[in-house]
Order: structure tokens, then C-alpha cells, then sequence
């Protein structure tokens, strides 16, 4: 368990995806470009590959993602935050995404 106050101090924020490709050499990973109504883009790499055969799909979707979250370097690549998503052992996923009259940048309270 995590207290309330801990809790609070994730900045989940909506964000816009620009572009997503697929990371050589990997099986599970996608650099997604992310834009968060900010002066430039944040890179968030994410192991979504798999359920993402054509990774175009993601462009110009707004999903949830914690973004302030230390940034670390996955193969090489360093990620700025990360997408919020469910799945269960059967094998459902889903991204955690917002209508489009969203704006990105916005806070989930």
C-alpha cells in the first residue's frame, strides 16, 4: 500500500501520440512521440509492440501517462514518461485514452 500522499505526487497528463515506430531489433517496443502542449515533444518508449502490428494505428490518439516519471534509457533510447494501459491474462488490452475534445496537456484529476 501507498499512502494518499504518495499518490499524489504522479502527474498523470493527457497526452497526444504524433508519430510511433517500432525500435529495431526489438519485439515489444515502440518510441512514441508525445505531445503534451508543451515547447517540444516528449519521447516515451513503451513495450506495446506486440499488441500494435501497424504502430500508424496510434497516431493522433490522447491517452493518459505518467509524466514525471524520471527519464531512463531503454536500448538506447531514453523515455520521458510512460502510457498508461490495462490488460488480464486472457489477453485483453487496452490504452487509456480520452475523447478528442480533450486537450492534451491536461491534468486527470
Amino acid at each position: 500500500m501507498i499512502s494518499y500522499e504518495d499518490f499524489k505526487k504522479m502527474e498523470i497528463k493527457i497526452g497526444k501520440i504524433l508519430s510511433a515506430e517500432k525500435i529495431p531489433d526489438t519485439d515489444k517496443l515502440l518510441k512514441l512521440s508525445v505531445s503534451f502542449n508543451e515547447e517540444k515533444p516528449r519521447q516515451i518508449v513503451s513495450g506495446i509492440a506486440g499488441y500494435f502490428p501497424d504502430p500508424e494505428v496510434l497516431v493522433n490518439k490522447k491517452c493518459a501517462f505518467v509524466a514525471n516519471l524520471e527519464p531512463r534509457v531503454i536500448r538506447g533510447y531514453e523515455s520521458q514518461g510512460m502510457i498508461l494501459a490495462v490488460s488480464n491474462d486472457e489477453g485483453a488490452f487496452s490504452l487509456l485514452e480520452v475523447g478528442e475534445q480533450v486537450l492534451e496537456g491536461v491534468l486527470v484529476k
